[in-house]
């Protein structure tokens, strides 16, 4: 007579095939995208000190998709004003030349990223979204400026 397993707690079989899983992305059997452990970089994303730096240093032209109220709380020196609820009517403001860089930024970067995504495909090559948007510039403490034009508070 043969002695069978004990039965085995769904949640503890579950554990097992991620621990399984998760060897397999780091032996390199399975790719990480695959294994879900680790997320593949978006290209279409830039880290937030990295956006301020290509900025600053003039490598790229920075468009600000906030709406009106929004830019009323400051903006980054130099950075053009686009709010989202003019885009499709400006958006030829926009260069499609990939030897011009372009960041879209917005308060976060849940618009900026969608708009860059839509972008892209509509045949824009050289756009990216700032990941953290104006909320982190702030929060960082990095300069910004009252647009021109806007009434003080």
């Amino acid at each position: 007579m043969r002695l069978s397993e004990p039965p085995v707690a769904p949640a503890l079989t579950h554990r097992r095939r991620i621990v399984s899983v998760g060897l397999l992305v780091a032996a390199g059997l399975l790719p990480p995208v695959l294994g879900g452990c680790s997320r593949q970089p978006d290209p279409l994303r830039v880290e937030l000190d990295e956006g301020r730096r290509l900025f600053e240093s003039r490598q790229v032209i920075m468009f600000d998709i906030r709406e009106h109220d929004e830019h009323a709380t400051g903006v980054a020196n130099g950075a053009r004003l686009l709010p989202m609820s003019q885009l499709q009517q400006r958006l030829g403001e926009i260069p499609k030349d990939p030897a011009q860089p372009v960041l879209i930024i917005c308060n976060t970067q849940n618009r900026s990223s969608k708009v860059v995504e839509a972008m892209k495909e509509a045949g824009w090559d050289n756009v990216r979204y700032v990941h953290g948007g104006m909320s982190a510039w702030a929060k960082n403490g990095w300069p910004m400026v009252r647009p021109f034009g806007l009434p003080r508070s």
